[in-house]
């Protein structure tokens, strides 16, 4: 089967993006596809998820029945990620299901951390990346948020969740979420020289380190920064970071070593595997590590269409 086609052979969710993305289908048929996700397949899985009082699985960031205890545990069947997986289907945040999901949430969730308002953030830079980018998305406004990450920064031109805990050199995973936050605010149409200036910051510091090295010497700190994964969670990998410069249409050369690595891992049928799978709790699994991956195929391919059509 053309890769294509297998593609397409899939949910409303991924295929919307494959029309839009790699089959150059016209606009009508991309959103009559889009339409459907809030009604069939995984988003309509994930919206049937959601109780009356706006949450998922019982709880914001993690579900109700972890216990305090166990405060590290990652579980991705809470409200936080629920969200952030409907942005990545692409549902329609003006269709009455959005509407009423995202009404839900406004008026009644809240963080765990101190009962925050959930499109008003918490403290920690990669939760409140995200949250940024649901809100922009989903027309919730997130500005108080931004005001957090503008002063969350540090001096390197990243960010760090364990910034309040002493950290003084940016994280790779709590960059990425604050600067996708910051741009999908701007894409928004939230306008502030100071987040120009810091999701710059935050980019330059991604591409000092080629989305994967440190810049002392080279090394790579973590070996699952280079293996693709999806949902991507709080996670950078080089795919992700790749996603956000063809979303910025910025083709940096300092960008080149990644993509040659995306390329090589594409196996004799032109596809991608599922290299790495971020354990924890989940309302529904797409696809197993170590099988090809529409996902992640989908993803790659975009990126290198984009590369390429330099």
């Amino acid at each position: 089967m053309d890769v294509t086609d297998w593609l397409l052979d899939s949910d409303p969710a991924l295929r919307w993006q494959v029309l839009r993305d790699l089959a150059d289908a016209y606009p009508e048929e991309v959103a009559a596809e889009r339409a459907r996700v809030a009604t069939e397949g995984w988003g309509a899985r994930f919206l049937g998820e959601q109780a009356e009082d706006g949450l998922w699985d019982g709880g914001t960031y993690r579900p109700g029945w972890i216990p305090p205890e166990r405060d590290g545990f990652d579980a991705w069947s809470g409200t936080h990620f629920s969200l952030q997986q409907l942005v990545d289907f692409g549902l329609d945040p003006e269709s009455p299901h959005a509407r009423l999901a995202i009404g839900r949430v406004r008026e009644n969730v809240r963080w765990e951390h101190d009962g925050e308002p959930y499109f008003e953030g918490e403290t920690e830079p990669c939760i409140n990346g995200v949250t940024l980018t649901i809100a922009s998305y989903f027309g919730e406004g997130g500005d108080t948020i931004v005001e957090s990450l503008l002063g969350a920064r540090l001096a390197d031109g990243g960010w760090n969740c364990w910034a309040e805990y002493g950290a003084q050199t940016s994280s790779f995973h709590s960059t990425i979420c604050a600067v996708e936050g910051l741009r999908d605010w701007q894409r928004a149409g939230g306008s502030d020289p100071r987040v120009e200036e810091a999701a710059l910051a935050g980019e330059e510091y991604l591409l000092e380190r080629k989305l994967y090295r440190r810049r002392s010497d080279g090394s790579v700190p973590d070996p699952r920064m280079t293996m693709l994964s999806y949902p991507v969670r709080w996670f950078h990998d080089i795919l992700r970071g790749l996603e956000h410069f063809r979303r910025q249409d910025r083709r940096d050369p300092r960008l080149a070593d990644a993509v040659e690595l995306v390329r090589g891992k594409a196996d004799a049928d032109g596809r991608w595997t599922l290299e790495n799978i971020h354990e924890g709790s989940v309302i529904l699994e797409f696809e197993r590590e170590g099988d090809q991956s529409r996902w992640v195929t989908l993803r790659a391919l975009r990126v290198l269409r984009w590369w390429d059509a330099a």
